[in-house]
C-alpha cells in the first residue's frame, strides 16, 4: 500500500440493485464521488431528511453474521462487503447511497461492487495527500480461542487461520499482502458462507431472509451444497474480505500485519476500537515533517545508563519542556527476573519507577541547550501507586508530564501503562547538573 499518493474517489456515480442478505429487502446502492477528507459516508435515501452515517467502530450495534451500525436510531446492516470493495481498491472518499437499510448482497462476494467501481473509474484528488495510520506497536486481542495479533509492517498484510469443528472443513491458513490488484484477483470474488446446520438458527433469529444458494455458500457434511468453490481458499479469503471491510471503520488506510485466529465481525470491530485508542494515545505524533522519535542510540547520548540499567528503548513522542512518551519492552531475558521471582517473574516496582525517571531524564536533556555536558539526578519521589504487575512480554508505555520546571529542577508526574491498563504512577522530582 502506497502512502505517498493523492487521495482517490470515483469518476462518476455507479449503482447496483439487489436484495439484502438478512432483511430480504430490495435495495439500490449507489457509489458516488466525494471530496477529499470525506471518507466513507452512508446515506439512507429512503428516510426523510436522508440521514448520513460515517462508519465508526463506536457505532457498531450488532455483529451477528454481519456488521450493523446505528446512529440516532438509524440502522444500516451488513456494510462490510461494500466497504471492503472501496478500501480494497484504495478509494478513500465515497458517498454510499442506499434505498433501504442493507446493501444488496449480490452474489455473496465483493466482486460485483469491484466490477462496478472499476467500470466507472477511480480518480485522484490532486493536492490531498492520502492519510495512512501506521501501527506503531504490537496489539493483541483475545477472547478464548479467538485472537487477533497485529504489529508494525510497511503495508497491509492479513493472515487468517480458519477452523470449524466440521467433517468436511479442514483447518485453513490464508495470507495476503494487500494491494488493489491482489484484492481484485484474490479476495473480492470469495463468497460468504454458512454451515447447513446453521440455517434453521439463522431463520429463527430473523436473519438470512434474503439468503439463498445464489448468494451464499452453504456447507453440508459432504461439502458445498452449491459447488464448485471459486478457489480452494474461498472460505478463508472471505474472512479476509470481511476483515478488510470491518477495518474500514477506522476511517483511513491502516498499515500493519494482522494475524487473526477463528475471529469474526465482533473481534474485528474491537480491533478497530483498539487501533483508534492507539492512534489517540500512542500514535507517533508529527510536528511539521519531523517525527518526534528518539531511538536507542540517541538515548545513550542523553543518559549515562547502560545495560542492564538502561530502561528506555525508544521515545515515540516528545513536546519539549512539557511531556514525553517512551517505551520499555520487557523480556524474559531481563537479569532481574532470575531472582524476582523464580517461577513467577514480575518486574520490580522500583525499576518501573526508574524507567519513568529515565524517560523524564530524556525530556529534561532535550529541554536544555548544551545538555550533552549535563546529567540528570533523581531527587525525590512521592504518591507512588502500583496497580498491576508487569511480566515478561509486556510493553511498558511511559508517559511523563512536567508539572513545574524552574531553573534546573523539574517536578513531573509519571504514568506507566501496559496496553490501556495503568500499572504504576508517581510524582517525580529531578535536577539537571554539570557532569
Amino acid at each position: 500500500m502506497k502512502s505517498d499518493v493523492w487521495q482517490r474517489t470515483l469518476a462518476k456515480p455507479v449503482a447496483l440493485t439487489g436484495i439484502g442478505l438478512h432483511t430480504g429487502l430490495e435495495t439500490t446502492l449507489t457509489f458516488c464521488p466525494a471530496p477529499a477528507d470525506t471518507g466513507y459516508i452512508l446515506v439512507r435515501k429512503d428516510i426523510p431528511g436522508e440521514p448520513r452515517i460515517s462508519p465508526r467502530p463506536e457505532l457498531v450495534s450488532q455483529t451477528t453474521r454481519g456488521t450493523t451500525i446505528q446512529e440516532n436510531g438509524v440502522k444500516i446492516h451488513t456494510i462490510e462487503h461494500a466497504l471492503a470493495a472501496l478500501a480494497g481498491l484504495e478509494v478513500d472518499n465515497c458517498l454510499v447511497e442506499l434505498t433501504a437499510s442493507e446493501p444488496p448482497i449480490m452474489d455473496g462476494s465483493a466482486q460485483p461492487y469491484v466490477q462496478a467501481i472499476l467500470k466507472t473509474g477511480i480518480v485522484e484528488i490532486p493536492g490531498s495527500k492520502r492519510q495512512v495510520f501506521r501501527l506503531p506497536k504490537p496489539v493483541i486481542l483475545q477472547n478464548g480461542s479467538k485472537e487477533i495479533v497485529g504489529w508494525p509492517y510497511p503495508g497491509l498484510r492479513i493472515t487468517y487461520n480458519l477452523y470449524y469443528d466440521h467433517p468436511w472443513l479442514q483447518p485453513q491458513r490464508v495470507d495476503v499482502e494487500l494491494s488493489p490488484e491482489v484484492f481484485e484477483k484474490q479476495v473480492a470474488h470469495c463468497r460468504t458462507f454458512c454451515l447447513e446446520q446453521e440455517i434453521d438458527w439463522l431463520k429463527s433469529n430473523g436473519l438470512a431472509k434474503g439468503g439463498s444458494l445464489e448468494n451464499a455458500l452453504v456447507i453440508g457434511e459432504q461439502g458445498p451444497l452449491n459447488p464448485p468453490l471459486r478457489t480452494e481458499q474461498e472460505l478463508g479469503m472471505h474472512k479476509i474480505l470481511d476483515f478488510i471491510g470491518d477495518l474500514a471503520l477506522f476511517g483511513s488506510a491502516v498499515q500493519g500485519h494482522f494475524v487473526a485466529h477463528y475471529t469474526g465481525h465482533e473481534m474485528n470491530a474491537r480491533l478497530v476500537q483498539q487501533l483508534k485508542k492507539i492512534k489517540e494515545r500512542n500514535g507517533i505524533m508529527e510536528r511539521g515533517k519531523e517525527k518526534m522519535i528518539i531511538d536507542a542510540k540517541e538515548i545513550e547520548t542523553l543518559l549515562p545508563h547502560r545495560y542492564p540499567m538502561l530502561l528506555v528503548d525508544r521515545v515515540i513522542d516528545l513536546e519539549i519542556g512539557k511531556r514525553v512518551v517512551g517505551i520499555k519492552n520487557v523480556t524474559m531475558n531481563e537479569q532481574f527476573f532470575q531472582g524476582h521471582f523464580p517461577g513467577h517473574p514480575i518486574m520490580p516496582g522500583v525499576l518501573i519507577i526508574e524507567a519513568m525517571a529515565q524517560c523524564g531524564g530524556v525530556l529534561l536533556m532535550k529541554s536544555f541547550p548544551d545538555a550533552r555536558d549535563k546529567v540528570v539526578y533523581f531527587m525525590g519521589i512521592d504518591n507512588v501507586k502500583f496497580r498491576k504487575p508487569v511480566v515478561p512480554g509486556d510493553q511498558l508505555r511511559l508517559e511523563i508530564e512536567v508539572d513545574k520546571l524552574r531553573s534546573k529542577i523539574a517536578k513531573m508526574h509519571g504514568k506507566a501503562f501496559v496496553g490501556e491498563d495503568l500499572v504504576c504512577e508517581a510524582d517525580l522530582m529531578s535536577v539537571i547538573m554539570d557532569r
